[in-house]
This record gives structure tokens, C-alpha cells and sequence, in this order.
């Protein structure tokens, strides 16, 4: 939440496991002419893994030789082995640029296969299509639609006697409400650095895109900053809601994996976290818990508010893939409406390219409600010239947080890092 992620890995965050290990799905040697090799983020391990057993049922001989891996060690590990010649046949990728295992970053290299000329291409959705292309040409079958909002238990929040703020007023009154019952209002985990963009992200797309629709377009031209915009607004609400006790007692000192159990157990009402941790949360969660989702307000206007949403686990066929058949007949196989619901249940979000057999979670409703409004906003740094933009804000967080440094400061390193090669 990158993903996101990074954000879009995390853009998918899920259960992480670290290090590279074998699925138990169809694990088989390397090599052979029936054999794939696929890798992913641990993020996105449930809804790999659910549409390798799918697809093995349809190609009985098939078998697959499969790695997964957190974010950064996963990012690493890939361009080695692209620069090397031993990558997988088919791995995950991010759409956009903002990492290093972002599409924009690895198809100038000749990394990735052109996909432009599979059936299902022109069925990407108009929203999601740039951020699937570089220079015209698909790189990447995206597989759902993420966002980013308020994920909240809904005993914790009975519990309390609050209901989901819609104003910023509501906010910072909610967070009061949960503290005075002895609860964290938002679980927080910036130990974890993708962790530290989710509640900006979730606050600038009102800040800046509300009124900016083309902050993005005016970056690129080099008219408008992040330090002169409204991302300063919002970094000086990210410290309000921590000055305000909003979150977890020591945000710095707390990981992911502890907010979501923070979140699963009721001590936190809710977690400003992409969509797919909820599939995480109710898997830790007592039996029979319920879980809602809002948009974060930044304003005390509520018909301002937008939500960040995105194609989120995509991915790509390696340019040198030593079974490209049988690679070409999968990512194929991932541009199906069975594959995408598959992986975007197994995931908790929404399939990329919409499809009337989708059996959407209620708690994912306000998502499509804001995508079918035209209120949602790209994930920030699918737009971003380099990775060292997000590197920036990470560190920029985590340094506000810690009392070394003011969004200002923050803002202008991010500022120079955009221009930078």
C-alpha cells in the first residue's frame, strides 16, 4: 500500500512472508517445456497462488515453479536476475513508474514482452490504461483495482459508539471518541516503510486533486511543486492526527503485521490501509467479525472528499521467457474474468476490468460507489518520474515522526528527487 507498497505493492499489502520460497502448487523442476516459472510479491501470495490452481485444473500437465518474496527484497532480486537472464517466465510488476519494479522503469530496458497484441487489452478500462503502457504499448495484465481508505472493525466500533467520519471535523472528534474508550482510533504501523504514505495518500487526492484535477500534468511541465501545494496540507493533517493521539502509541516502533493484529483484535477501531489487508485482518480476526470502509475526509465539506483507487497486482511476461508459449497462454489465462475474480477475492479488492459475475465483498462498496462517481485518484506515485520520489517520502515520514523534520522540509526533498534521472 505498495505498493503500495511499495504502495502498489502495496499497493497490495497482504500476509508477508519473507524470503523466496517454492509453492506447494504445482511445484516442479526448472525447466521443461510444461514447466512456468512465476514469481510475486508475498503481498499478493493468496491471489497468485489461487489462479495457479485454476489454471493448472484447465492444463492437468502443467506445473509451475514458483518464488515469493517481501517488497524490497523482491524488487532487488528481479532486476538481478533480468540484468542476468534468469528471471521467471511470468512475474509481477507495478503499473506506472515510482519503484524499481515498475513498468516504466523495466521496459525501456527490453525486459518486458509487448502485450499489446493479446484480445483482452482493449478491455482495459480507460481509468487504468495509461499507468498499464509505455509508449504505447501494454506491459502488464493488471488484475484488480486497489484503494486506500479508512478500514475499520465494526464491533470496535459499536464498542466505542462512533460511527465512520465523513468531515474532518468528524476525524479528529473520532479519534477523541476512541481514546476516551481506552482504543487506538487508526492502528499505524510507519515501522514499516510503505506503511508511512497510506494516510497522505489517502488525504491528498482531496487536497490536491479535488481542486487540481491536473496536479499531475502540471508536475511533469514543471508549473506546480509539491512544496506549493496542497501535499502540504495534508502532511500538516497527517501531524495534527498524531499530535490529536489518532494512532497506535508509537507508530515509529510498530510494524505492519502488529497494526493489523491491532485492527483484527478491536484495541484499534480502524487503519488507514489499502483494501487488500482486509482479507489479512478477517483472517486474524475473532470468528464472525464485520469490517466496514470509508473515505478519509481532509475537509470539513464532505462532497470534496476523494479516494485514492488503482490498478494495483499486475503482471508482466519476461522479453526473454524460456517457455514463452506456455507463459502467453497464462497471462492470457489472468485476463479472464474467472482468473480476475479469483485473485481479486483471494486479494480483497475489486477485479481491474469489471465483470457481472464478480460477487463483490459489502465492505469494498464505497470503493466502487467512488469509481462509478468519478471520485477516485491514481495512486500517487504510479506517476512519478523515478523511485527516488517515494524513497523521499518514506524517509520524509518517518522523519516527521520522529521530530527531525517539517513537511516543508520534507516537500522540498521530494521536490528534488522528482527531477532527478
Amino acid at each position: 500500500m505498495s505498493p503500495v507498497h511499495r504502495l502498489t505493492a502495496t499497493l497490495a499489502a497482504g500476509a508477508l512472508v519473507t524470503g523466496a520460497c517454492s509453492s506447494g502448487v504445482g511445484s516442479g523442476s526448472s525447466g521443461g517445456s510444461d514447466t512456468l516459472r512465476v514469481a510475486a510479491v508475498a503481498t499478493d501470495r493468496a491471489g497468485t497462488e489461487a489462479v495457479l490452481k485454476a489454471f493448472k485444473a484447465k492444463n492437468p500437465g502443467v506445473e509451475f515453479t514458483t518464488s515469493y518474496s517481501d517488497t524490497d527484497q523482491y524488487q532487488g532480486t528481479l532486476r538481478t536476475q533480468l540484468s542476468s537472464g534468469t528471471a521467471p517466465d511470468v512475474f509481477f510488476a507495478w503499473p506506472g513508474n515510482g519503484n524499481a519494479g515498475a513498468i516504466e522503469v523495466l521496459a525501456p530496458t527490453g525486459y518486458l514482452a509487448d502485450l499489446s497484441g493479446r484480445s483482452w487489452t482493449p478491455k482495459i478500462p480507460p481509468g487504468i490504461r495509461p499507468v498499464t503502457q509505455v509508449g504505447g504499448k501494454t506491459y502488464v495484465v493488471p488484475l484488480t483495482f486497489v484503494g486506500i481508505g479508512g478500514l475499520y472493525n465494526r464491533k470496535a466500533m459499536d464498542e466505542v459508539g462512533a460511527r465512520p467520519p465523513a468531515t474532518w471535523r468528524e476525524l479528529l472528534a473520532f479519534c477523541d471518541t476512541a481514546r476516551s474508550k481506552g482504543k487506538v482510533a487508526f492502528a499505524l504501523g510507519n515501522q514499516t516503510d510503505w506503511v508511512t504514505q497510506l494516510a497522505d495518500y489517502a488525504l491528498v487526492p482531496t487536497t490536491v486533486y479535488a481542486a487540481d484535477p491536473a496536479f499531475d500534468q502540471k508536475m511533469k511541465a514543471g508549473t506546480a511543486t509539491f512544496a506549493g501545494s496542497g501535499w502540504k496540507t495534508a502532511m500538516d493533517k497527517y501531524l495534527e492526527m498524531n499530535e490529536r493521539g489518532c494512532f497506535s502509541k508509537d507508530p515509529l516502533g510498530t510494524s505492519f503485521e502488529t497494526s493489523v493484529s491491532q485492527l483484527a483484535k478491536g484495541d484499534a477501531v480502524a487503519a488507514i490501509q489499502v483494501t487488500s489487508t482486509l482479507n489479512q485482518v478477517k483472517s486474524e480476526a475473532p470468528q464472525g467479525t464485520g469490517f466496514g470502509f470509508f473515505p478519509v475526509p481532509a475537509t470539513d465539506d464532505a462532497a470534496q472528499t476523494r479516494m485514492p483507487g488503482a490498478a494495483g497486482g499486475a503482471f508482466a511476461m519476461n522479453a526473454k521467457a524460456r517457455n514463452a508459449g506456455l507463459a502467453g497462454r497464462f497471462i492470457d489465462f489472468l485476463a479472464t474474468p474467472e482468473a480476475m475474480n479469483l485473485y481479486a477475492n483471494a486479494t480483497g479488492n475489486l477485479p481491474s476490468i469489471p465483470n457481472d459475475s464478480f460477487k463483490l465483498d459489502p465492505t469494498l462498496q464505497p470503493l466502487v460507489d467512488f469509481q462509478k462517481a468519478n471520485r477516485t485518484v491514481p495512486f500517487m506515485d504510479q506517476l512519478w518520474p523515478n523511485p527516488k520520489v517515494q524513497q523521499a517520502h518514506f524517509t520524509g515520514v518517518q522523519d516527521m515522526f520522529a521530530g527531525k523534520a517539517r513537511p516543508d522540509a520534507v516537500l522540498r526533498r521530494m521536490d528534488a528527487a522528482y527531477k532527478e534521472k
